[in-house]
């Protein structure tokens, strides 16, 4: 358990000592202590006094006071206690606790605010899974800065996390983007006579892999028209993987597995999941087509699995494959999904009912749309014309960290504005210099205690540590992991974002306090460990979010 976490555990368990010794109740209701918003108010506050009256039958007020009286203040680490208002009580800690923390992060180094004990529970995180027919935009940027994270966070909270890319290397959008490399392909040829189907891919990509295979492969117009598009449905697809691959590895966005939806069939996993389904009982056939029992499952109505003209709907594969993360062991299921999916997510949870499995058990994360934004004016995008920015020109625009950052610091599920201006500065307006900026200056501070003969130690006098700021910035770093927990639990990586701002603030905070290098040896080496801690912490903390913690700026 955290420091932070035994800390308040030890103060509730005192407080409800104190309330037994002074007889004001045998069944003691749930004691909540809250961090006051004003720090004069004190660390912790509880108003268990008001929520006693009732059953002590005494005022609010003397019952606070009662509870003061008979408190073990030493045990609760409490040096100050005030009643206020109607019978809160406010709790000053004896903050040198928190000095033990500054070895602990020293000894784990790049493990520290990790959970040590596994969760034991795999979770299958799929994200991005854009589909391989153009370049990625600024959606799936922040789709895969989000999912990653997410994936770093978990991982970092004792889970065990897959991180997968679902390739969607079927159907009719390979056909056209088939049909709109064949298309190309004879224009570079100089053959005008085949048509761009109507929903075809007018991008650049597309212009330059028909000239590439013109060039390379022209034997390929004598091809017969099946076996001509099922070479351009092949090349297309590796064509387009691969150019994906090499913008998610810059964009430092990793995957364990690229899961091809092409798979499905050839591995009969949609027969044996249909046979599944139809072994329980919920499919049915009406007018001429197969449908789906999902509103059985909250769903608004039932779904189309096999249409009339006995081709599978799209719903039928996202079935199969969400089966067959199940069927790997995994515990838990989260999908990223673009914002035009938000109906999509009653009738998949209701589609893992129908084969059998709790769809508790499936987590959809809605990704609000992006704007991106340039001299406060909106960037307008058009994948289908082939002028939109892709992920490869905002990393070239602002670099990688910038852009991991600002695509992380809000919750997933709202708009967000990208200021490509904001990305750039190099100044405390833009909050991921501004946090590297914290690491740089502490290595700096390091760097010199060097050259003067001061080593980093934990044999120090952590008691010469006394400066407000001081034990403000150390009440941060404990929390390091309490942040991990909940951004894991919550599925909340901009938690970790708000966390670095905040650890980053407290950070200059001290520094413009406090003189860390000083005549006073023992104090200089107390505060030369505290700023290690921290820049450990730090470290960790971009780490999760795929960002550099650089030592000089």
């Amino acid at each position: 358990m955290n420091i932070i976490e035994q800390v308040k555990q030890t103060l509730v368990e005192e407080i409800e000592a104190s309330i037994k010794k002074a007889k004001l109740a045998n069944d003691i209701p749930e004691i909540k202590i809250e961090i006051p918003k004003d720090v004069k108010n004190g660390d912790y506050s509880t108003n268990i006094a008001m929520v006693l009256t009732k059953i002590a039958k005494r005022n609010p007020r003397e019952i606070a006071q009662a509870i003061v009286d008979h408190l073990d203040a030493s045990k609760a680490h409490v040096k100050k206690v005030d009643i206020a208002g109607p019978g809160f009580i406010n709790f000053y800690l004896d903050n040198q606790y928190l000095t033990d923390i500054i070895p602990e992060a020293i000894q784990k180094g790049d493990q520290f605010g990790k959970a040590e004990e596994s969760k034991n529970k795999n979770i299958l995180l799929e994200y991005v899974s854009a589909n391989p027919t153009g370049d990625l935009h600024i959606g799936h940027a922040r789709n895969a800065a989000v999912g990653d994270t997410l994936a770093n966070i978990l991982i970092a909270a004792g889970y065990h996390v897959t991180r997968e890319y679902y390739i969607n290397d079927a159907g009719n959008q390979i056909s056209n983007l088939a049909r709109s490399i064949e298309t190309r392909f004879f224009e570079a040829l100089g053959d005008d006579s085949h048509e761009m189907p109507e929903d075809g891919y007018n991008g650049k990509d597309i212009v330059e892999i028909g000239k590439d295979l013109a060039d390379k492969h022209p034997e390929i117009k004598d091809y017969s028209d099946d076996e001509r598009l099922k070479t351009f449905r092949q090349l297309g697809v590796d064509y387009e993987m691969s150019k994906l691959k090499k913008d998610l590895s810059d964009f430092n966005t990793h995957f364990d597995n690229w899961f091809s939806e092409t798979s499905l069939y050839e591995k009969g996993e949609i027969k044996e999941v249909l046979a599944k389904m139809n072994e329980l009982g919920y499919t049915y056939e009406a007018d001429g087509a197969t449908w789906l029992r999902t509103s059985d499952f909250k769903d608004d109505k039932d779904r189309v699995l096999i249409k009339k003209d006995g081709n599978y709907t799209y719903f039928l594969p996202d079935i199969a494959y969400h089966f067959d993360k199940v069927q790997r062991g995994n515990d838990i299921l989260i999908d990223l999904m673009g914002a035009d999916h938000h109906g999509y997510i009653n009738r998949l949870k209701a589609s893992l009912e129908t084969f059998g499995v709790d769809s508790d058990r499936l987590e959809i994360q809605i990704m609000q749309m992006v704007r991106l934004m340039q001299n406060g004016e909106e960037v307008k995008m058009s994948k289908r014309t082939g002028n939109a920015i892709t992920l490869r020109e905002i990393m070239d625009e602002v670099g990688v960290d910038a852009a991991r950052y600002f695509l992380t610091m809000r919750s997933p599920d709202t708009h967000f504005d990208f200021d490509m201006e904001l990305a750039k500065e190099q100044s405390q307006d833009n909050p991921v210099y501004y946090a590297q900026y914290g690491h740089a200056r502490i290595c700096s501070i390091l760097k010199q205690a060097k050259e003067q003969g001061i080593d980093i130690s934990t044999d120090v006098d952590f008691s010469k540590i006394t400066n407000e700021k001081a034990i403000e910035l150390l009440k941060k770093v404990a929390e390091f992991e309490p942040t991990i927990e909940s951004a894991a639990d919550s599925r909340a990586p901009h938690r970790m974002t708000n966390y670095i701002q905040d650890l980053a603030s407290h950070f200059h905070k001290f520094y413009n306090a406090e003189k860390v290098l000083t005549d006073d040896i023992e104090k200089t080496k107390a505060h030369i460990a505290l700023v290690e801690a921290v820049r450990i912490t730090l470290n960790n903390a971009l780490a999760l979010v795929g960002v550099s913690a650089p030592e000089s700026m």
